[in-house]
């Protein structure tokens, strides 16, 4: 008997009917799209590869190798697109510290995403990075223009709503005219945190009451008197008095750490099918970490229609990008301003890094256990003809 590891879109399949019948009519193209790719990937809903079909790395069990969904929201697709991605930012790293920079939004504040997504989570990339970059620009703190990666995560452990920016930054930037390499201090991040938390507060809020005079912003429902100037202008200035979080990390090693942090939180999905426990009566349980309580692991129970609406609260608009270079990694100038870096830190060129097979009987599917000896990985491999593929007769597990 083969056994089933529980995945976030057994629990769509399970409990659309419930879920669209209370919360159809209120769901985004967008969340109705991801659904839908979530619920079918890797099924015969999808159709199959049309010369390939995975064997385990271990048993050599086969099975027919049905397409992916490639949604950046569905937990199966993010393994190999992060490792695409991860290669190709191993050429950018330079040989300094880099530093760990998480901005959060309010709760009253972020709420204000889950009817304005786009131009919420777009203000927030706005604002952080203008703090960044015209904070370390100030010949006061750092005197230098820098460079950092931004990804945007909206979920907390409990899946609900908790919009915040991780950047990851260099430790240092370059100087007036770009003659020469101004490095941080070692052991300490090079900006100081309260500063950098009162101006994003205030640039936050000044690009919220902009949009809000542009007409940028629309509320509905429970929402709907923040439509009138007033109601918001009292949000704001209820905000403005209170502390915002920005939290700065120590600093950590080179490329090879950098490479390994990163892929913790590039390319993450609201919760992966590792955290899932069980589906039983109509209800989901899965584990979460208590941050409070010293990052203690606990498990959480849901009713199945609460868990997928939770979880499809942090499906971002079509076309949103979610992972975002500012400064000297900017995309208009990334390659010159990384060049000058090298030579002035006295760095060789980065190694080529070859390119990442995905068809060529190599791709591991890195949440994909083999379901026959439990212990080996699905990989894609070239082994029928394409006229046979539709017809091939999945190997006996027993």
């Amino acid at each position: 008997m083969r056994e089933h590891r529980l995945e976030v879109a057994d629990v769509f399949r399970t409990h659309e009917k419930e879920f669209f019948a209370q919360w159809g009519p209120v769901l985004g193209s967008h969340q109705r799209k991801a659904f839908r790719a979530i619920r079918d990937c890797r099924t015969a809903a999808l159709g199959a590869h049309a010369e390939f079909v995975e064997q385990c790395d271990t048993c050599g069990h086969r099975a027919i190798a049905y397409n992916s969904c490639r949604n950046r929201h569905c937990p199966k697709c993010q393994p190999s697109a992060r490792a695409r991605w991860l290669a190709d930012r191993e050429a950018e790293l330079l040989p300094v510290p880099y530093f760990h920079v998480v901005f959060t939004l309010p709760g009253r504040i972020g709420e204000l995403a889950l009817q304005n997504p786009r131009e919420i989570y777009g203000i927030l990339f706005h604002a952080a990075s203008e703090t960044l970059l015209s904070i370390a620009a100030d010949p006061q703190r750092l005197g230098a223009a820098i460079g950092f990666l931004a990804v945007l995560h909206t979920w907390g452990q409990n899946l609900h709503l908790h919009p915040h920016l991780h950047c990851v930054v260099p430790g240092g930037g370059l100087g007036p005219n770009g003659a020469k390499w101004i490095p941080c201090r070692k052991y300490f991040f090079f900006l100081p945190v309260r500063v950098l938390s009162r101006r994003f507060r205030n640039l936050f809020l000044l690009y919220l009451r902009r949009a809000f005079r542009d007409r940028k912003l629309k509320f509905h429902g429970e929402m709907s008197g923040l439509n009138q100037p007033a109601a918001l202008e009292d949000l704001c200035r209820h905000a403005r008095r209170t502390e915002w979080v920005v939290f700065a990390k120590p600093p950590f090693g080179g490329p090879e750490q950098v490479l390994k942090y990163l892929a913790r939180y590039t390319h993450r999905v609201a919760i992966s099918n590792r955290r899932l426990s069980s589906m039983e009566e109509g209800r989901v349980s899965f584990q979460y970490k208590d941050y409070a309580d010293g990052n203690r692991t606990k498990a959480m129970t849901l009713e199945a229609v609460e868990f997928i609406r939770r979880f499809l609260l942090h499906v971002l608009p079509g076309g949103f990008v979610r992972i975002r270079q500012f400064g000297f990694l900017a995309n208009r100038a990334r390659g010159k301003k990384l060049a000058l870096c090298r030579i002035l830190l006295g760095a060789p060129p980065p190694a080529k890094t070859p390119a990442l097979e995905v068809n060529g009987g190599v791709e591991k599917r890195e949440d994909q256990c083999c379901p026959v000896c439990k212990i080996g990985h699905m990989i894609l491999v070239r082994l029928v003809p394409a006229a046979q593929t539709e017809s091939f007769p999945p190997q006996d597990s027993s």
